[in-house]
């Protein structure tokens, strides 16, 4: 069957190992140095360890892979401890994944290796899909000022979408950002985009990344920008948008300011660094 399951690119992997905490499943393995993929049959597609791999080796891709199996990957969980269990568990549930939940907790009362308090493990899974309600207390406005000016200054704004030698690129202090984040920061356009050109890209469910790699290098030594701000959200998965920066850094002749800025799920900045 055809369906999205990760990819590991061997040339780009260093074997740092940062990447297997973050698989729920334990489908990822250091072997000869470089991590790879145990079995099809183990990995979920969902993308639990994106942003965690400092080389942005590893991405989602739609492929021919045998069909994942729930029981079997816990199976394999079950030998890991129930700490491990309650995470995958979790892990499924941020994702939203009943029918694979329900598998796994059949698995476990058959099996009697049911975790004592598994209803009160704490979420440990994919904080990207983790489904929470923001409503604001009843009586509580919203402030308004009027109506707030967009800063946007350029089309298009998609990074499969747009040129680097596009002229408003030239010397441009430029914003990646992650899709989600001028839905989240309330006040993106006026703190983070005014006076800026802009390029938008998920480093989740984006595909064919590589052009991303190749567009910011010549960003960068082409279009000689000025800066580069990666706004991203606090989600484990956002980092790659960041990593993407740092590799084209590494990659460009020139060399120019990145800032790193974390936007919380409920629109907070969490972090402002130069990196």
């Amino acid at each position: 069957m055809k369906r999205k399951i990760i990819n590991i690119d061997e040339e780009k992997c260093n074997g740092c190992s940062l990447c297997l905490p973050n698989c729920p499943e334990g489908a990822l393995q250091i072997i000869e140095g470089k991590a790879r993929l145990v079995s099809d049959l183990f990995c979920d597609g969902l993308g639990a360890c994106l942003g965690h791999c400092p080389e942005g080796a590893i991405t989602i891709e739609e492929r021919e892979a045998e069909p994942y199996d729930e029981r079997q990957v816990m199976e394999n969980i079950v030998k890991q401890g129930p700490e491990v269990v309650k995470a995958h568990l979790q892990h499924l549930r941020d994702h939203n994944e009943a029918g694979y939940l329900k598998e796994a907790m059949d698995y476990l009362r058959e099996t009697k290796n049911l975790p004592a308090g598994l209803d009160k493990a704490s979420a440990c899974g994919c904080p990207g899909m983790k489904a929470t309600d923001f409503q604001k207390p009843e009586g509580k406005e919203t402030a308004t000022a009027g109506q707030a000016a967009s800063e946007l200054s350029q089309w298009p704004i998609q990074f499969h979408l747009v040129s680097p030698m596009a002229p408003y690129f030239q010397k441009a202090d430029l914003v990646l950002a992650a899709d989600c984040t001028a839905f989240a920061l309330g006040s993106f356009h006026a703190d983070y985009l005014k006076g800026k050109r802009l390029i938008i890209a998920c480093p989740k469910l984006d595909s064919d990344q590589e052009i991303y790699l190749e567009k910011l290098v010549a960003l960068i030594d082409e279009a000689k920008i000025n800066t580069l701000t990666v706004v991203i959200m606090e989600v484990p998965c956002c980092g790659g948008l960041l990593n993407l920066a740092k590799r084209a850094m590494s990659m460009a002749k020139r060399k120019v300011p990145i800032k790193s800025v974390i936007v919380g799920v409920r629109g907070e900045v969490l972090n402002e660094d130069w990196v």
